[in-house]
């Protein structure tokens, strides 16, 4: 890009040039008058054009946030810049799942000489915009345009800033809490009291000593008040493997962001988020299952690095991903029994339905999350020639949809709507409570 004359200048240059024949040809001295000092301006103008090309230097705060929080997108223009060039404007392409501070999304910031230096060094310049992201995902801020301008605004450039910046917003996650109840507890690690006696933190009470029992469990005061031994049992800590199952095959109603309506898709995206945070926070292994991304698949572990790589995956999400089949999706996704397998989606497709059937087979324990929008009915847009047919064609979806989550239901496989904190409580407890019972034997 070279320096170009403006469309002002332009114009002051042909005036001019016009005023200054007029006053000839016509001997017209005040037109002369008039066309001196524009004329001026345009020499002006021409001398003090700048020569050099500017830099721009790009960069982000923080390339990574949470749904709802900002970053500021800086420009930085070094000091080495051309000392005729007098105003720097930059704006941003814009984009609906970002808001901008200004909201146009533009700025600019004139060229100072530096202070106590010389009048032809100038300053640095630095431009920055606010950016806050409104929804999960990974998305590019586009190159600004930048365009540098002259004493006088005669000749502008345009700049080309060094290249695009991406912004990775991570799911909100809405502070979920649930009982501390899990059906089927399987190991001997983890925060959470155990149903069965062994070593852990929680105690249990005072009984006799008995053969293999540890002598620091020894309780010293029981034992010299009743003069026989003691010792103080604990409850087992335990973790089980929590299986998170997101259902990426459609996505159901309309994506506004964080401050706006949410789809199946944002809802099974945030609900996994939650949940993951919480177990992970209480010790027990988190496995997360894309149905769209197979590969994006996240195995089973602990601790807050896998957080981290739980939340990367579904940064990913995609309802555009290859959707296998129920016997591709059995097959690519091996789940032992006892887990606790929490299935995410609307639950309109049947592949899922029938692989939660496989599931419950198998000896899982499943809880379906219903993330289909309440609202569902208000948020399709159809046109005149469909509006007579489409209520009664969604009506008896919906009833279909019912008869199959009541077969579920036959099976043991309650269905939730998701709620935020509390949702899983009583579902919990109801299948905590029937994991204990005891069984009849034929």
């Amino acid at each position: 890009m070279k320096w170009q004359p403006t469309q002002a200048h332009v114009r002051v240059l042909v005036v001019a040039a016009a005023m200054l024949v007029i006053a000839v040809l016509a001997r017209r001295p005040d037109a002369a008058v008039l066309g001196l000092p524009l004329a001026f301006v345009a020499v002006w103008g021409r001398f003090f054009r700048p020569r050099a090309e500017p830099e721009v230097h790009t960069e982000l705060d923080a390339d990574v946030l949470f749904e709802g929080q900002a970053t500021t997108y800086r420009m930085h223009v070094p000091s080495t810049v051309d000392p005729e060039i007098d105003l720097i404007v930059a704006a941003l392409p814009r984009s609906k799942w970002f808001d901008y501070a200004p909201r146009q999304a533009a700025v600019a910031e004139p060229v100072r000489p530096q202070s106590g230096e010389a009048d032809d060094v100038p300053d640095a310049v630095e431009l920055e915009v606010g950016v806050r992201s409104k929804r999960w995902g990974l998305r590019a801020l586009e190159r600004p345009t930048v365009v540098a301008t002259s004493v006088l605004g005669s000749y502008r450039m345009q700049v080309t800033s060094a290249k695009a910046l991406a912004v990775t917003t991570l799911p909100l996650r809405e502070g979920f809490e649930a009982v501390d109840a899990m059906p089927r507890p399987a190991g001997l690690v983890g925060l959470h009291r155990s149903r069965r006696p062994g070593e852990g933190t929680e105690l249990a009470g005072v009984r006799p000593f008995r053969t293999g029992d540890r002598l620091r469990r020894i309780n010293w005061s029981v034992s010299a008040r009743t003069r026989e031994l003691h010792v103080t049992s604990t409850w087992s800590d335990r973790d089980t493997e929590v299986v998170i199952l997101l259902d990426t095959g459609g996505e159901i109603g309309i994506s506004e962001g964080i401050d706006g309506r949410s789809s199946s898709l944002d809802t099974g995206v945030r609900a996994a988020a939650s949940i993951a945070e919480h177990y992970l926070r209480h010790g027990d292994r988190v496995r997360l299952v894309d149905t769209g991304n197979l590969v994006r698949g996240v195995r089973s572990g602990s601790g807050r690095g896998h957080l981290r790589r739980i939340l990367d995956a579904l940064v990913h999400a995609d309802r555009r991903g290859r959707q296998p089949d129920q016997d591709q999706l059995a097959q690519r996704n091996r789940i032992k029994s006892d887990s606790l397998v929490l299935v995410l989606s609307p639950l309109l497709r049947q592949v899922v339905l029938g692989y939660v059937v496989t599931l419950v087979h198998s000896g899982c324990t499943v809880i379906a999350v219903d993330t289909l929008p309440p609202d569902i009915d208000s948020l399709i847009d159809l046109d005149e020639h469909d509006q007579r047919a489409w209520p009664l064609a969604w009506r008896l979806r919906l009833l279909e949809r019912r008869r199959e989550l009541d077969r579920l239901g036959d099976l043991g496989v309650p269905t939730v709507p998701w709620r935020g904190s509390g949702t899983l409580d009583e579902v919990l407890r109801d299948a905590a409570r029937l994991a204990s019972a005891p069984r009849m034997r034929s």
